[in-house]
């Protein structure tokens, strides 16, 4: 199965900018279907990415987060080449994790 992460990773300088696009229903529990029955919650607990063995970002997340994820961020480090791993887990015990190169 292919992953649900999409990343890209660019080293500037002194810092990383990190773009990720998760695909993800990310449903609150709070929404019927087309026959009037809810749709149980399922969504999108943490979220993290690990840079040379240490944490660079942590997400906790809840059920308010809409569907397919965006996150953009920056931290200190990451040359090009390097590997940064990007994990989730969700709130049925789904997980994905994948490995991109830093460019």
């Amino acid at each position: 199965m292919a992953s649900t992460i999409r990343v890209r990773a660019i080293s500037g300088g002194e810092t990383t900018e990190v773009q990720v696009l998760i695909q993800h229903p990310m449903d609150s529990g709070f929404v019927k279907d087309a026959g009037g029955e809810i749709i149980p919650p399922h969504f999108i607990q943490e979220l993290t990415f690990e840079y040379d063995g240490r944490y660079v970002f942590i997400a906790d997340w809840g059920a308010a987060v809409s569907k397919d994820p965006y996150v953009k961020f920056s931290f200190k480090g990451g040359r090009k080449g390097d590997d940064l791993k990007i994990s989730w887990v969700d709130n049925k015990g789904e997980t994905d994790t994948t490995t991109a190169k830093i460019q």
